[in-house]
């Protein structure tokens, strides 16, 4: 049966800590791990910060849901999920994807349809606030997130 962490936090993650926990000694059948990190830009110098919210409890039962179904369709060993909320400067971590398995294929699919999942159906909400002092504006899902999803089907 594989592990599944997932958390949502204010802070910071540390990557290697996690990778560390996926791996090594205690996973001996782990070939590949493969981990997706994504960051707050600064969208051309026009953004000083991004703020994230969520639906407390439905946020972390959604990213579950999705982890179990890519366990299952990809023979993932483990996976761990962290996405954070509050205020985000450029540079700041923001998700932590990562997906170990005994081979690199099922690592870096389980991975992505994690991820792809995520961005659509995992309840959070981003606020933009603006370089310039203007208040931001709440960001608006994406049409491309939603077409990611269509090469999932089966």
């Amino acid at each position: 049966m594989a592990k599944i962490t997932v958390r949502i936090q204010r802070e910071a993650f540390n990557i290697n800590e996690i990778s560390e926990t996926m791996t090594g000694s205690h996973a001996p059948n782990v070939g590949a791990l493969v981990t997706f990190t994504g960051y707050c830009r600064d969208e051309e110098g026009t953004l000083s910060a991004l703020e994230l919210d969520h639906y407390p409890g439905m946020a972390e039962s959604e990213i579950t849901r999705i982890s179990k179904e890519a366990t299952k369709r990809f023979n993932l060993d483990s996976v761990t999920a962290i996405h954070r909320y509050g205020k985000m400067a450029p540079g700041e971590p923001i998700v932590l994807v990562s997906a170990s398995s005994r081979h690199r294929r099922a690592a870096f699919q389980g991975a992505e349809f994690i991820m792809d999942f995520l961005k659509s159906r995992a309840p959070f909400w981003k606020k933009e606030h603006k370089s310039n002092g203007a208040s931001g504006a709440w960001v608006d899902a994406k049409q491309d997130d939603e077409e990611a999803l269509l090469r999932w089907q089966k």
